[in-house]
């Protein structure tokens, strides 16, 4: 009985009407959001990207153009086209939480199957646990720099953890940084959206007065703005191709959890427009300030330093009171960017994810906390010198998510032309429209194949193996060619063994019609809404009769 009476207090708030089959697929983080949560407008949407592009990983995405052999403009020009692609594809796969009100795992239901969701669910996890404690350490090198900022001899305390791979300084500033992120991740998703807000005003401010910074000190922009391209030919093509593709791998997560935010939405208009347009913009404009900084290091030091934090960790050599007070500030906001880019990328993904995994124990902020633990716990530090090809295996790694997308927004658009039947999302009952057989679409999961199979050879030679040239080009197209692929993979195989539920005329407009008008008298009771969902189609398609 005791154990009982515990693992009751363990549950998450649910309808106490739900039956222990439903309780394993819903809670109230995963039905769809009503009226009163959804907050975010078309200005948190762009106040969202402007505060999400200010990070390291953007800082530094430059480089990997210019190393290849690209001029800055071409690299420029590079960022331009992969963030436009990335802001067309979030609003490509947000669209349905933007139109149901639902989250990634819940909308995924629809095309893998019911219990077939939880293999992108939990991949999606992992990759949220991972990146969440690299991300973390990155926050905690800020912190590192701040401290330096203030206490100077910082570095140089006892060393107490010889033989651990990280000293008693850089694991303290790791510790501070998760510390102080820890209560932002208390707040509910419709009300998280202030930090980005703040973050938006105060990133820009920061980044360009970085780069001012750091032009006065070079007496100019510096070299590598007049150096030409030393790629040539097909090289120089197929450089500006991985260039583009480098960006769009940036946002391969950010791409599948785009409805755990878009859901939120006040109108889907909200999330379609202002995500396209503000995503290219943003971190087109932060990419140059790196440039611009990196280029203007070649004079100062020598050489390119393409990290943001060295070059400020190089500002703080001179041990002047002015250049101390500004690393610390532009520190600050960084630690601050690091820590809005792990909500919005990992730790809300990954909260949201959990919650659809075990929702009668798990809702998104259980989950974020969980998310912040493995990342605190695994050591990330271990992962980022144990191997040079870690990052770029994560990188590599959207491949797998491509492939997921490409499914889903087949499924959405050409398959089902934007029906959803919201209750069986949530029903695994043989009725479901979404139960398929054994819970599992083989169609979604014969076109995911295919998505990664195009792939998985220049995947390999991405991690060290040795691969025909051709591979390796195809894998220059990643992204594009796992959701290319999948995508009309997916469309055939419905083709030839059609869906059911498909044939209904329907539009989102429907949709908003059922959620707008009816959702207050619907979401009154438990009970009230159980008899309604599943007629949601009879209902609206009778209100559309003339």
């Amino acid at each position: 009985m005791r154990w009982g009476a515990f693992f009751k207090k363990l549950e998450t708030a649910h309808d106490p009407s739900l039956t222990n089959i439903q309780l394993f697929l819903q809670n109230e983080d995963l039905k769809p959001v009503e009226p009163a949560r959804r907050k975010w407008g078309w200005a948190n949407f762009v106040a969202f990207w402007i505060s999400d592009a200010f990070n390291i990983n953007t800082w530094m995405i430059a480089s990997s153009g210019i190393e290849l052999g690209l001029s800055w403009w071409l690299v420029w020009l590079s960022v331009w086209l992969g963030y436009f692609l990335s802001g067309v594809f979030i609003a490509l796969l947000g669209r349905v939480g933007a139109v149901y009100h639902i989250s990634f795992p819940v909308s995924c239901r629809m095309s893998f199957g019911i219990f077939g969701s939880y293999w992108p669910v939990i991949n999606r996890v992992v990759m949220a646990f991972v990146w969440f404690g690299v991300q973390a350490w990155l926050g905690g090198q800020c912190v590192q720099l701040m401290l330096r900022s203030i206490w100077p001899q910082a570095p140089d305390m006892p060393n107490g953890m010889k033989g651990s791979g990280t000293t008693t300084f850089e694991f303290l500033s790791f510790f501070l940084w998760m510390l102080a992120v820890l209560p932002l991740l208390w707040f509910p998703v419709h009300q998280i959206r202030h930090l980005f807000t703040v973050k938006s005003y105060l990133a820009p401010v920061a980044g360009i007065g970085f780069m001012i910074w750091a032009i006065v000190k070079a007496g100019g922009i510096g070299p590598v703005v007049h150096q030409p391209s030393e790629a040539h030919g097909s090289e120089l093509g197929w450089a500006f191709v991985q260039s583009t593709m480098n960006c769009m791998a940036n946002f391969a997560v950010l791409i599948m959890n785009n409805p755990d935010f878009s859901r939120f939405a006040k109108r889907p208009s909200a999330a379609v427009w202002p995500q396209i347009l503000s995503i290219p913009i943003s971190f087109a404009i932060t990419s140059f300030i790196g440039i611009i900084v990196s280029s203007a290091s070649t004079v100062i030091y020598g050489e390119t330093v393409w990290s943001p934090l060295d070059v400020l960790g190089k500002f703080l050599d001179g041990n002047k009171s002015g250049s101390r007070a500004g690393v610390f500030f532009i520190a600050a906001v960084f630690a601050l960017s690091q820590a809005g880019c792990n909500i919005a990328a990992n730790s809300i993904s990954a909260g949201t994810d959990l919650a659809a995994l075990i929702p009668k124990y798990i809702n998104i902020r259980r989950g974020s906390y969980l998310c912040a633990a493995v990342g605190f716990a695994m050591c990330p530090w271990k992962l980022l010198s144990s191997s040079n090809q870690f990052t770029t295996y994560l990188s590599s790694y959207t491949v797998f998510l491509s492939s997921i997308g490409g499914v889903l927004a087949c499924d959405y658009y050409l398959v089902r032309k934007g029906k959803v039947i919201v209750d069986d999302l949530y029903n695994a009952l043989p009725s479901s429209t979404y139960m398929y057989k054994w819970g599992i679409s083989w169609r979604a999961y014969a076109a995911y194949v295919c998505g990664i199979l195009i792939n998985i050879v220049g995947f390999a030679g991405s991690v060290g193996a040795t691969v025909p040239q051709g591979a390796t080009y195809v894998f220059y197209l990643n992204y594009l060619g796992g959701f290319i692929v999948s995508l009309i993979a997916y469309y055939i195989f419905c083709w030839l063994k059609p869906l059911p539920a498909c044939n209904e005329t329907f539009s989102e407009k429907d949709a908003q019609i059922y959620f707008n008008e009816d959702t207050a008298d619907i979401e009154s009771t438990a009970d009230t809404k159980e008899k309604h969902l599943p007629n949601i189609i009879t209902k609206v398609l009778s209100k559309r009769s003339p």
